[in-house]
């Protein structure tokens, strides 16, 4: 299978009439329920075992299951003063970028600051934080309320803090479209590179949504599942007797070039970004479009955008959420699309569903797909829907040459954002 490549002496260029420039994905930051890192992660949803299980931060909930992410220091993994000027979604965020940055053997110490920019999707910001102050509001009253309450909350401080921590100049922005928030993200620094205002871009999504108040408000729409007895088979995308997400938290990064600057500094390629689209449903506040309109749009114009008809399409990371709608809606679209040669996978399966984040952590996992010719399997995939018929990897890994992939990612607000990615 071949797909229509762009000359890597051209990338960047900007004036190709064809498909649109690609670019270069030179680094991967992850940070999960599976694990922290690229490696751990990335090993935790080859393995398929969910990270689902009862979390104390929900004791006493009719729902009391997530997908957290283990182990996280934030003296240790960001440093002394975090836990006083950080809310969870910044600190998993800057764990998630410096190790993106990292990778990309870029350094910080050496760029010009002025022309790197910063994309973060969030869909919710600080909650953990606007809980604990408003508690402290209520108990102890106004004079005990955190001086620095109104910007360890707002949305914008995971990009904030990036920037600060890399010494990022350049355009510095957040993305909220729900729990397509990391995709568009994505989408955004691909622009910003295409039109010549940044030559490097951290970019991606983090969100830490794992709170009392924000799992009881997605319980009192119905969207989480009720399987609290069997928490690490309570995600299960595709699957017949899905009966709702599992919220997880956590953080996914890229670092962004355009190919010819890569290639100029002798970086290692992992895959290319080759395109973006989005749109908008505008049928519903929470259902999906049930034709799967403004997906199919969102489907096509990345696929415009790299230059590749759906039927070279590999293999697509679903937005895959274990919901009975969105599993049905996304599976029709896809079979419609692609038919059935592409390979799909959901990660929500292992990672539950970390909203903002989403779309960058599965951005990251498809970009590794492309560059281990391997495919990780849909956790708990136990009893497949008739109804998705689709090639659903389940219970181990496949490995699998891909060369064109897909991540999608649809938000409340029928908002749709998804990326192609292509072999470097």
């Amino acid at each position: 299978m071949t797909h229509r490549a762009l000359d890597p002496a051209t990338d960047g260029t900007g004036s190709s009439s064809g498909p649109a420039t690609a670019l270069a994905v030179t680094g991967v930051g992850l940070v999960t329920a599976a694990g922290i890192g690229v490696d751990a992660s990335w090993e935790g949803v080859c393995r398929g075992d969910s990270a689902g299980a009862r979390d104390d931060r929900l004791a006493g909930l009719p729902v009391d299951i997530a997908c957290g992410v283990p182990g996280l220091d934030p003296v240790r993994h960001v440093g002394r003063r975090s836990p006083l000027t950080q809310d969870r979604f910044v600190q998993l965020a800057v764990v998630a970028a410096r190790e993106a940055v990292a990778d990309s053997g870029l350094d910080p110490k050496t760029w010009d600051g002025a022309r790197v920019g910063v994309v973060v999707g969030c869909g919710l910001g600080g909650v953990s934080t606007w809980e604990a102050q408003h508690s402290r509001l209520l108990e102890l009253g106004a004079d005990q309320v955190s001086a620095l309450l109104v910007p360890m909350l707002v949305p914008n401080m995971a990009a904030g803090h990036l920037a600060m921590d890399l010494g990022a100049t350049g355009p510095n922005l957040v993305t909220a479209t729900a729990c397509a928030s990391g995709g568009t993200a994505i989408g955004t620094a691909a622009g910003l590179l295409r039109d010549g205002s940044c030559d490097v871009v951290v970019a991606g999504g983090s969100e830490a949504g794992v709170s009392p108040l924000m799992v009881t408000g997605f319980t009192r729409m119905g969207a989480l599942s009720r399987r609290v007895d069997e928490p690490a088979a309570a995600s299960r995308p595709f699957d017949a007797d899905r009966d709702g997400f599992v919220i997880g938290e956590g953080s996914g990064m890229l670092v962004l070039e355009r190919a010819r600057d890569a290639a100029a500094r002798g970086a290692r390629v992992r895959a290319r970004l080759a395109g973006y689209g989005a749109s908008a449903d505008a049928y519903h506040l929470t259902a999906p479009d049930p034709k799967g309109a403004g997906a199919l749009r969102a489907m096509r114009a990345a696929l415009a955008q790299a230059g590749v008809g759906g039927d070279e399409v590999d293999h697509v990371n679903a937005h895959g959420t274990s919901t009975r709608l969105n599993d049905a809606v996304e599976a029709s679209v896809l079979r419609g699309l692609l038919g059935d040669r592409a390979t799909v996978t959901s990660a929500k399966g292992v990672l539950g569903h970390t909203l903002g984040a989403a779309g960058a952590i599965e951005a990251a996992l498809t970009v590794l797909s492309v560059e281990r010719s391997t495919v990780p399997p849909t956790a708990n995939l136990r009893r497949p829907d008739p109804a998705v018929d689709l090639d659903v990897v389940a219970g181990t890994p496949r490995e699998q040459k891909v060369e064109v992939a897909m991540s999608n990612s649809f938000g409340f607000g029928g908002q749709n954002a998804v990326l192609v990615f292509t072999a470097a």
